[in-house]
């Protein structure tokens, strides 16, 4: 006979799963130790969530889309995926998702570059505070150096 207390907590379980997906996208990892923190058993989470990804209701691919398109504006291509993979997305995913955007990565660090500084860094010191704020930013070395000096010729 099973548990009294095991369909409510199956039900419980069900309920802030689904819950917190309404409020946004995770990533699978991200839902499982959000679940497994709130005290759920680690088996029930992985059944629920095989479930949800069988229903389409949990996708790493859409999180990812989701959070580069929330992101990318003022983040740079290996910032991005340094994120997503801290959130649990796999490689192939995060590659995928980042290389529809590599077109873009120039115009966007140009866009982020001007917002904070006026004009172009008049001596080294300047130039490197301006290369560390982008590569904070995560842009690439090669991007930096592309909207810092100008020019669009590699």
């Amino acid at each position: 006979m099973p548990e009294a207390g095991a369909e409510p907590q199956a039900s419980k379980l069900r309920e802030r799963a689904l819950g917190l997906l309404a409020r946004r996208e995770h990533s699978r990892v991200e839902l499982t130790r959000k679940l497994e923190q709130a005290g759920f058993d680690a088996a029930d989470i992985r059944t629920l969530l095989d479930g949800f990804e069988a229903k389409k209701w949990l996708s790493d691919q859409r999180f990812a889309e989701s959070y580069v398109a929330d992101h990318r504006a003022r983040t740079g291509s290996i910032k991005l995926a340094y994120d997503l993979r801290q959130r649990g997305v796999s490689d192939g995913i995060i590659e995928a998702v980042l290389g529809a955007n590599r077109d873009s990565e120039l115009d966007r660090a140009r866009i982020v570059w001007k917002k904070k500084f006026a004009s172009a860094p008049a001596d080294a010191a300047e130039k490197a505070r301006h290369i560390r704020f982008m590569q904070s930013r995560g842009f690439s070395s090669e991007i930096i150096r592309r909207v810092i000096k100008g020019t669009d010729d590699i």
